[in-house]
């Protein structure tokens, strides 16, 4: 009795990475619903109440103080290391690449171009949104702090809110928002949630931002996610003209090819093999038939290929089949 050899998980990863890329039936783009623009309105709003706390000098700048002069780096000196490392999970440059080339892959997987659009449409909107506010208010880090207990607001500063922690929601957060299915939306969010954490803790470890830097930075990147689905019809809009592009292209392509082809040009015929012929070997490619050019004659105005009459060139002692043969002497030896 044959049985089929069990495959493990890894050779059912590549089976799956064998198959031929496809499209799949339906892709689920989430929408703006009422529950998410609620979820949107009071994002918002806690992003503003931050920023009004920073601006007064609350107790949350009073908190930002106490961390600093904590100062986590020299508290944990022996973690400084990994530290060091894990904090490159919030810079744009590595996340992007590493989020794209998963995306890209995805694409060419599903044949569309909507995952990397999406990237390339939340990181405009978190260069836009999170530099116009850093720029803005103009804060200085703990570094650069110049009076003790101030807000250090409108200074010429660019650390409010922190880029790094928003871009490490934006970054890993897109990958559970691109998810096919609820199942890996909630993994891939967890896993976002905690990673964008880890980040923001990490530079108020190093002592590069305020605590209240990394709260904003939070809520900055939670905006973008959250206001994503109002930008799929752009989204859409923008994959449906760049394949139209492509198909365009394509066809001047294959019209210079086909003009480049000479008028005269013998074309060549293909006849393939029956499939019912014994007397051919199987495999053996049947030669080509080269069709000249010009009118179609028919069979009756063709010059005879050979000429009339038997093949069989004459022969003295050749008899007609039928006829009495002359006997031949006998002769002895």
């Amino acid at each position: 009795m044959r049985t089929e050899p069990k495959l493990t998980r890894l050779d059912r990863v590549f089976a799956r990475l064998d198959r031929e890329p496809e499209r799949p039936a339906h892709l689920d783009v989430p929408k703006m619903s009422r529950h998410r623009i609620v979820l949107l309105a009071a994002t918002l709003a806690f992003y503003g109440a931050i920023v009004w706390a920073v601006i007064i000098t609350s107790w949350l700048v009073r908190l930002d103080w106490q961390v600093m002069f904590f100062r986590p780096y020299q508290q944990w000196s022996e973690i400084h290391w990994f530290v060091d490392y894990y904090v490159v999970l919030g810079q744009r440059g590595p996340t992007a690449v590493m989020v794209a080339a998963w995306l890209g892959w995805r694409s060419w997987r599903q044949h569309t171009l909507r995952p990397l659009l999406a990237l390339g449409v939340s990181l405009l909107l978190l260069n836009i949104t999170v530099g116009a506010a850093k720029y803005g208010m103009g804060r200085l880090g703990p570094h650069y702090a110049t009076v003790i207990g101030s807000n250090e607001m409108w200074r010429g500063g660019d650390i409010f809110p922190s880029g790094h922690t928003a871009n490490a929601v934006v970054t890993w957060g897109i990958l559970a928002y691109m998810a096919s299915t609820p199942r890996a939306r909630r993994w891939l969010s967890a896993v976002s949630a905690v990673t964008s954490l880890g980040v923001g803790m990490a530079t108020v470890y190093l002592g590069t931002h305020w605590l209240s830097d990394v709260l904003l930075g939070w809520v900055a990147g939670l905006l973008i996610l959250l206001a994503l689905p109002w930008f799929e019809p752009l989204i859409a809009r923008s994959e449906a003209r760049i394949f139209d592009l492509r198909d365009r292209l394509r066809a001047r392509r294959s019209r210079t090819a086909s003009a480049a082809v000479p008028v005269g040009a013998p074309h060549v015929v293909v006849t393939p093999l029956p499939a019912d012929r014994d007397d051919v070997a199987a495999g053996s490619p049947r030669a080509p038939v080269y069709l000249a050019p010009g009118p179609h004659t028919a069979r009756s105005e063709r010059t005879p290929t050979s000429p009339t009459g038997s093949r069989r060139p004459p022969h003295a002692e050749r008899h007609p089949r039928g006829s009495a043969s002359s006997a031949r002497p006998l002769t002895g030896g």
